[in-house]
């Protein structure tokens, strides 16, 4: 093995540098992956211009990732080198009673791979070769290839949104929000048996997206959705549920005003750390509002989707490219002004 791979590192906000670093050495627990595709998520472009917080240079980026694995520890039992796999986002101790209890999102010794937030640095999967625990790896099947499985983890964080509510089959909800997440949101819904699902979004584009992808109804955003939305599900009342995949006050009230009394809303957008909050309306209304954090080990429902074709990632994927390309990637899609929703780096 080359003590040396060549990774894109973000050397300060908004450059980066395309070129040999060392190769991590791997623990006896751990297995090393040849990267072959890797999404760039909006964290990451929030995080090279250093308005997150959780990118603080140097450091290696990217987190929706698959590959082959390469070396394995002493102690790794289960997995071969060759074996194709994606992996969690996440790394979690497996140990604690939040791990036990299957909320491993929740576990407190976690952290998030191509993340450096001032308590840790993990160096992520821009790069030709990434270390991760056994436990996190989820296999593939040889029917998903490496771009599709790349998709799994946004995937899983569509599928971990729509879990926290208690959606019944026929139950109608609004998808406030049409991005990437949002529109595999869509998906999901869909998936679980929801009957009239509303997509709202600022962008056509992407409501023409949403529709394509199952939304039954596209609204662009406005003060009239909540009004638009009882008309469209046939009841005075509301929606029965909402997912917000924004995070941004306006939306909030989108969110909350369209669904019926009894309702439920599942939070997944964290745009903003802090937003206006209706109080009263959830409370006369007896609303239940549900924060959703990341996923908690939907990897292999996510592939098992991907493989059947029952959530489809080919319209949302914009471009596959060079890792040696990386910056130029990054900076296009930070100015946001081509359409474009998931980009795949590739070493």
């Amino acid at each position: 093995m080359d003590t040396k791979m060549k990774a894109l590192t973000l050397t300060a906000y908004n450059e980066f540098a395309y070129g040999d670093v060392d190769t991590p050495e791997i623990a006896d627990n751990e297995v090393l992956i040849a990267v072959k595709a890797c999404g760039v998520c909006g964290s990451d472009i929030h995080g090279m211009d250093g308005s997150s917080g959780r990118r603080i240079p140097p450091i290696i980026m990217g987190h929706e990732a698959s590959g082959e694995i390469s070396q394995i520890g002493a102690a790794v039992t289960g997995w071969q080198v060759g074996d194709r796999v994606t992996f969690d986002s996440t790394v979690y101790c497996g140990q604690c009673e939040s791990c036990k209890n299957g909320q491993i999102n929740l576990c407190p010794e976690r952290n998030v791979l191509g993340v450096s937030c001032g308590d840790y640095r993990r160096h992520g999967a821009f790069a030709e070769y990434i270390k991760v625990p056994q436990h996190i790896l989820c296999a593939l099947p040889d029917s998903v290839s490496y771009e599709q499985a790349a998709f799994a983890e946004p995937i899983t964080i569509a599928l971990h949104g729509v879990s926290r509510l208690p959606i019944q089959p026929g139950d109608s909800a609004v998808v406030v929000g049409a991005g990437l997440i949002g529109l595999l949101v869509v998906q999901v819904l869909k998936l679980k048996g929801a009957g009239t699902v509303i997509a709202v979004d600022i962008d056509e584009k992407r409501l023409e997206i949403a529709k394509e992808l199952g939304a039954d109804h596209a609204l662009l955003s406005s003060d009239e959705v909540p009004a638009q939305v009882r008309e469209l599900v046939g009841n005075e009342d509301g929606a029965d549920c909402s997912v917000e995949v924004v995070g941004f006050g306006p939306t909030i009230n989108i969110a909350i005003d369209s669904v019926r009394k009894g309702g439920s809303i599942s939070c997944v957008g964290n745009l903003k750390a802090e937003v206006p909050f209706p109080l009263q309306a959830v409370v006369t209304r007896e609303l239940s509002v549900y924060g959703s954090c990341a996923s908690a080990g939907e990897y292999d429902e996510a592939i098992a989707a991907i493989a059947a074709g029952s959530i489809r990632i080919e319209p949302l994927l914009s471009a596959v490219g060079a890792l040696a390309d990386g910056s130029d990637w990054f900076h296009r899609l930070y100015k946001n002004d081509e359409g474009l929703m998931k980009v795949i780096l590739q070493p």
